[in-house]
């Protein structure tokens, strides 16, 4: 909220000076009916009227200015609120992404910020109003009459009692509801991004009987705080208007007495009407601001995570791209056993290492440590012999070119897409990185060449051009080690060798770690790393491996005929 104290107090001012010119309405009628309708003095009606239209004026000019400074205070701080929770999480972990789920994100950001905000603005604007007129219609009662202001004493903090009691019941309840909203998103969000493989699968009966039970389970939450919000309107109405039923009996005892006159006891009631109006707004505003409470501990609880270490103010210097696994192990969180288990190997600058395994095998899990995506259970990552833990994070990943297993454009033109890799490419740069990653001809046509519009997720290109671009985006920083983890998968063996043979040929090739399922794009490597569940199994030349290890053997002669001596 920093930066709107203006707005906080002006909103708030504005609403208690609205409410004062309420407060003041019953008096005025009461003068009406003592004075004007009782001397039949219809000058002294007239007046009297205008004063009350005036007030009207000024209380909506008072309301509308309280709106004003209340919703820019309140659309500023969600702005403020959602750009914080960004960058919190753009600043967390790969393994708190992880556990966190992207559902429920999507759901802080949009729905629970939504909340908050409302919250907020409906606090800004009512919070101080509703107590001041509450208490306030009771101070102008004790001093139309101290007997009839005593039905004001009792009857208000029964309704506290009623208000804040069904508010602590209810707070817990609203939180279950925005978990259960979570269910909801995540199930929303599976379904429309695999909806072909649904399709393909005959699977839309099952997925559309599973979002129908969770979203009945939202429902159910739901309707049972809803249950309990809803008595509370009701309730004060109830209290409320046996406290009427009370005041007009002693008012009406105290006019035959020739107490009190006929209209004070109408302005004894105007303030009992107002209370029942304001407890009403104040009702709601509680219920409002439950939700908004319960929400804002969602947000709070992602606002207090640790961020990751990231290395910031740790080494920055040039890297050459010598790599080096040191006993590394990987857990991630909440699996019951690691995902690597004591990997060592070596490469040094320029090389190009293949790393192969089945599915699961730990191959992207075993490149995501070079850049710092995730961190080592045990053992160290080195880079020219340090540690990586100890560089600063950012000058890391500026050096280093990463193709992950889906090739993600975003929604803007190619050149914007290929500039992420370097801000301060020239149009030279970009096409010598289209042509080292085979997309030159992917570029050349379309008909607006670089500035060809790219939709969100580049669905408007074909697996293998998406890969190709991708790969162009991560040469045009002409990174020092080049990381393509299976990003070739839908290419074809002719580009996928042309592709290598341009990276290799570079003026200064980068060290290349090249994950595939497929023999043929890690034959050629200088190294090769052969993964089974998370262990290394195999190191070495093509050859040798062919000659020594199992699982490679297994791969390889998979996907090529074995060959058969001629003797055989």
């Amino acid at each position: 909220m920093k930066g709107y104290g203006k707005e906080c107090v002006l909103g708030p001012l504005f609403k208690l000076l609205e409410a004062s010119f309420e407060l003041m309405i019953p008096l005025v009628v009461a003068r009406i009916v003592d004075q004007g309708i009782q001397g039949n003095d219809w000058g002294y009606i007239v007046k009297m009227s205008l004063l009350m239209v005036a007030l009207g004026i000024v209380g909506l000019i008072s309301a509308v200015v309280a709106q004003y400074f209340a919703a820019k205070a309140a659309v500023g701080f969600a702005a403020r609120l959602r750009n914080a929770l960004l960058r919190k999480i753009l600043g967390l972990s790969y393994s708190q992404i992880d556990g966190l789920g992207t559902s429920t994100m999507v759901t802080r950001m949009t729905s629970d910020v939504d909340k908050v905000q409302n919250g907020v603005n409906l606090t800004l604007r009512l919070l101080l109003r509703s107590p001041f007129v509450v208490f306030g219609a009771m101070l102008m009662a004790f001093t139309i009459d101290f007997d009839s202001a005593l039905v004001f004493a009792a009857v208000i903090p029964v309704l506290c009692i009623v208000v804040f009691g069904i508010m602590l019941i209810t707070m817990p309840m609203y939180k279950k509801v925005q978990v259960k909203l979570d269910g909801v998103t995540g199930a929303t969000r599976q379904n429309l991004t695999g909806v072909r493989v649904l399709r393909a699968f005959c699977k839309e009966p099952e997925e559309i009987r599973d979002f129908q039970d969770k979203t009945a389970q939202l429902t159910a939450s739901q309707v049972s705080a809803g249950r309990i919000s809803g008595l509370m309107n009701p309730l004060t109405l109830v209290i409320i208007n046996l406290a009427v039923i009370v005041l007009i009996r002693v008012g009406a005892l105290k006019v035959f007495d020739g107490v009190l006159s006929q209209g004070l006891v109408i302005a004894l009631y105007n303030y009992m009407s107002q209370i029942l109006v304001e407890l009403v707004k104040m009702a709601n505003l509680i219920i409002s601001i439950t939700r908004a409470v319960a929400c804002a501990d969602r947000i709070e609880s992602i606002l207090e995570m640790d961020e990751a270490d990231g290395g910031q103010g740790g080494w920055k210097q040039d890297i050459a791209g010598n790599v080096e696994f040191q006993n590394v192990s990987v857990r991630y969180e909440g699996a019951g056993a690691d995902a690597l288990e004591g990997i060592t190997f070596r490469a040094r600058a320029g090389q190009i290492i293949g790393i192969i395994g089945g599915t699961g095998a730990g191959k992207s899990s075993l490149v995501n440590l070079i850049p710092r995506l995730y961190d080592p259970k045990t053992g160290a990552v080195l880079i020219d012999g340090v540690d990586v833990s100890s560089l600063d994070v950012q000058s890391l990943r500026n050096q280093i070119g990463i193709v992950p297993q889906k090739a993600e454009l975003f929604r803007g033109t190619i050149r914007e897409n290929l500039l992420w890799g370097n801000e301060n490419a020239t149009d030279a740069e970009l096409w010598q990185a289209l042509e080292l990653a085979q997309a030159l001809d992917v570029v050349k046509s379309k008909s607006d060449g670089l500035d060809e519009l790219v939709e969100q997720g580049g669905r408007n290109f074909s697996g293998g051009q998406r890969q190709r671009l991708t790969i162009a985006r991560a040469l045009v920083r002409k990174p020092k080690i080049l990381i393509l983890d299976d990003s070739a998968s839908a290419l074809d063996y002719a580009t996928d060798a042309r592709l290598r043979m341009a990276i290799t040929g570079m003026e200064h090739p980068p060290t290349t770690f090249i994950v595939s399922q497929r023999a043929a794009s890690v034959r050629f490597a200088n190294q090769i790393v052969v993964l089974d569940d998370g262990k290394l199994v195999g190191l070495g030349g093509h050859q040798q491996l062919l000659d020594d290890c199992p699982v490679y053997q297994e791969i390889y002669y998979s996907q090529f005929q074995k060959e058969v001596a001629p003797n055989g």
